[in-house]
């Protein structure tokens, strides 16, 4: 994989050591049905999740918030280090086709997740990279680090359930 280097213009950035085996946290980002329980930071849920763990395989979601909005994100997976690194874009659709932003969040991003272990848990990195500085402030705004940081919350206390 290419290197990649952090713009702090561009990217938004949580970074966290959590008390769990990287195993436990490679399974709740790549089983759909462990996805769902966490994903969305409470009191939002993720009633679907569809993801083809491949490169140009789906990454695809739907957030509900708390008045019963639903909110579909579709997705392609870009990378995947079995174990460790899971990349997906929303700029891109299954089988990297380009797609509109028609239906979906009005900035696209790529995800990042790094995953090592960290004596016994895991050092959990999640970047979000953005086209632009604009792109980047109305994710900041929508509360990435808030959001973010909750729904890691909630993957480690699913993952210490497993």
């Amino acid at each position: 994989m290419t290197v990649y280097t952090l713009n702090p213009e561009l990217d938004l950035v949580l970074e966290r050591t959590v008390d769990v085996a990287p195993e436990l946290v490679w399974k709740a980002w790549t089983t759909p049905e462990l996805l769902k329980q966490w994903f969305a930071p409470r009191p939002w849920s993720t009633p679907f999740c569809e993801i083809d763990l491949q490169p140009g395989g789906r990454f695809n979601t739907t957030m509900r918030s708390p008045e019963g909005e639903e909110y579909p994100n579709s997705g392609c997976i870009l990378l995947v280090e079995e174990g460790s690194t899971l990349i997906f874009t929303s700029g891109l659709a299954p089988g990297f086709r380009p797609q509109t932003a028609e239906g979906e969040a009005d900035f696209p991003f790529t995800a990042v997740i790094n995953i090592k272990p960290d004596g016994n848990g895991t050092k959990y990195t999640a970047i979000a990279m953005h086209a632009d500085s604009s792109t980047r402030k109305t994710h900041e705004d929508m509360g990435f680090t808030e959001g973010w940081g909750m729904a890691l919350d909630q993957l480690v206390e699913l993952a210490k359930s497993l």
